[in-house]
């Protein structure tokens, strides 16, 4: 099993969730965050003033996935939340141990 973090654009999200769920992903946890790399932020104006944006608004969404699914996943994301500016976001998959669903006590790819 693996775990995928993406950290993504907010205005790409409903695109991106469309996208999962035409190809079968049934879950998601979805976070607001802030943060940059090396973005480091941008400058934006309001009546007339300029102003910075040192740590930009971002949507991360976390999965749970099987090992088989996880390319399909991977290029998903990066197909649907690229926009091919900097601050596109990344997208981390780190190996997942075990997964138990608490009501009946199931492990593993089942609980997916």
């Amino acid at each position: 099993m693996k775990q995928i973090e993406c950290i993504i654009r907010p205005h790409k999200l409903d695109e991106v969730k469309i996208a999962l769920s035409e190809i079968g992903v049934t879950g998601m946890t979805i976070s607001d965050v802030r943060g940059f790399g090396r973005q480091r932020g941008h400058t934006e104006r309001f009546r007339g003033a300029e102003y910075a944006v040192e740590m930009p608004p971002k949507v991360k969404i976390e999965m749970m996935v099987r090992d088989e699914d996880a390319e399909e996943i991977i290029e998903t994301l990066v197909r649907h939340a690229r926009t091919g500016e900097p601050g596109d976001g990344k997208i981390f998959v780190l190996p997942l141990e075990e997964a138990v669903r608490i009501r009946t006590e199931e492990s593993g790819d089942e609980v997916l």
